[in-house]
């Protein structure tokens, strides 16, 4: 067959060059043969050459399950994804592809793989997933969580981080934090000897101290507030559900499980209660300061609507971007506090032995019948190391937040297709054998005495797009635990089990709730907060 190709090849090329075979002499038969096996070899050298290219350029997709037409491995995963998918990447893997429905994902679960994303391409992978829910709540993308990277996501950064949660104005808004942990401590003096949700306490406190450094004391309606706790919790709610229509996008038209229609009717009414504090926050302000529109305060509202009226071209925020920051805030800031405190108090519940050390740090560092502030946080290294082991062994986003390529990239030498969806498998990086030692042990001292290998715990994320709010999140998370821990003895009650099974969804909570009794450690408190 080959020959044959050869052949009329050889013919053709002869007849095109009809013209100058028509000479006699032997100069001219030679160059003729020349020419003809050269414009041949070409030919083939050529061919040669187009077919090894798209041999090469061929993506060499990661190995994964093979799945089912249309649904994929959709109907093989269990309830906790985050263990499916570990327990699947023994087979396949530190770097997997999966299809979901109809979207093609890679599961990254190594610490090596984690630094090609998160350091060596992080540029590439420096855009968020938007889901449905994820698209409504943040406005389309206004929030800094999902906004596409790119200048706006820049603009908003700056304003993040140099005004909202700079040192200086964090430290402004100490008096509102310290007034919300007043608040717990007094509810559980009240509640001493009765069972509380710990759960439920961490999240109201978290939303309460959040939503008061929002809009601080003076402009806070109490008329909305249950109003917008309530919408708030809906919120994060439908956030967690897995949605069909984010795997099959062909039917999200018809919104099979309620998740989108719901959304936006909890967004809308957060919109309305957005619009009428910051309506009421400019002109009260406009009024006390004679200059109508100007904005003063310490609360987080007050910097936004100062930076939002500056014009500044550094800094260049809308009343849209303002209400997806307020939301990002509520609803990251909520989540990731309370869930991380339950999970905390578990294994401190669990642990008396590790209870005790931590109790001990406090009464030497804070005093006994004294409350914990802000500054003794950096000398509570062993309160510290129990929060971080926390955070290890139950990450509050397991699989992170989803990262999408901007460009094909190539990935533990396979390649990742532009716009497919990347979830690094956090849970079980921070679990894997290979880089701790007795992973699956509650150990804080190995934050204290060991040199953490790079990307074996990144619990908020890394590089550009890690969680923006992590500085708030080591200001408060601290105080809380601590102030539990100090005031308090706790016990669950008799008959009652304490368990570690988790509940997976966008934050990795407790499948069952902890239910603990307060015994006071110290026999008032009334006077430590006066």
């Amino acid at each position: 067959m080959i020959q044959k190709i050869f052949t009329c090849t050889l013919t053709s090329i002869h007849q095109s060059w009809l013209w100058w075979w028509e000479g006699s002499t032997k100069c001219d038969e030679f160059s003729r043969s020349v020419l003809t096996f050269s414009i041949a070899l070409f030919a083939i050298l050529w061919c040669t050459w187009r077919y090894a290219s798209s041999k090469k350029h061929k993506p060499v997709l990661p190995p994964g399950p093979g799945g089912l037409p249309l649904v994929g491995s959709l109907p093989f995963l269990g309830p906790n994804l985050h263990q499916c998918l570990a327990e699947l990447s023994r087979s396949y893997g530190p770097i997997m592809k999966l299809r979901l429905g109809t979207k093609l994902c890679f599961i990254i679960s190594s610490s090596s793989m984690a630094k090609e994303i998160y350091k060596e391409n992080d540029i590439i992978f420096s855009n968020h997933d938007l889901t449905i829910a994820a698209r409504i709540i943040s406005y389309g993308g206004a929030n800094l969580v999902r906004c596409p990277y790119g200048p706006t996501w820049r603009a908003m950064k700056r304003v993040f981080n140099a005004d909202l949660l700079s040192n200086k104005n964090l430290d402004l808004c100490k008096d509102l934090r310290e007034r919300e942990i007043q608040r717990m401590v007094t509810e559980l003096y009240v509640k001493a000897g009765i069972a509380v949700n710990v759960g439920e306490l961490a999240f109201a406190t978290s939303l309460n101290l959040l939503e008061s450094m929002l809009w601080g004391d003076r402009h806070k309606c109490e008329a909305i507030e249950s109003d917008f706790q309530q919408l708030v919790m809906e919120t994060i709610n439908l956030l967690t559900r897995p949605n069909i229509s984010d795997f099959f996008p062909l039917v999200a038209w018809f919104d099979v499980r309620g998740i989108e229609q719901r959304m936006r009717k909890c967004i809308s009414r957060l919109d309305r209660i957005y619009e009428d504090i910051m309506g009421r926050r400019m002109n009260l302000d406009g009024v006390e300061d004679g200059n109508a529109g100007a904005t003063v305060g310490k609360d987080f509202l007050s910097i936004l609507l100062r930076v939002m009226n500056d014009d500044n071209p550094k800094k260049p925020i809308s009343c849209t971007n303002i209400k997806a920051l307020i939301t990002d805030i509520m609803v990251g800031g909520t989540s990731t506090m309370s869930t991380t405190v339950e999970w905390a108090m578990a294994e401190l519940i669990h642990k008396p032995e590790i209870r005790k050390k931590v109790q001990e740090e406090l009464d030497t560092v804070v005093g006994a019948s004294k409350r914990v502030e802000e500054s003794h946080i950096s000398r509570l290294h062993y309160l510290r190391a129990v929060l971080k082991e926390t955070l290890r062994l139950h990450p509050v986003v397991p699989l992170l937040v989803p990262r999408v390529p901007s460009q094909s990239c190539i990935v533990g030498g396979y390649e990742i297709p532009k716009g497919t969806r990347v979830m690094t498998n956090v849970w079980a990086i921070h679990r894997d054998p290979s880089v701790w030692d007795k992973p699956l042990d509650f150990y804080p001292e190995r934050f204290l005495y060991n040199a953490l290998a790079d990307f074996s715990f990144f619990p908020f994320g890394s590089g550009r797009r890690k969680c923006a709010g992590l500085p708030l999140v080591e200001k408060v998370l601290p105080v809380i635990v601590a102030t539990l821990m100090h005031f308090f003895e706790w016990r669950v009650p008799d008959g009652v089990e304490l368990d570690f099974d988790e509940k997976f969804g966008v934050t990795l909570t407790k499948s069952n709730p902890l239910i603990a009794i307060p015994v006071p450690r110290f026999p008032s408190c009334k006077e430590l907060y006066e």
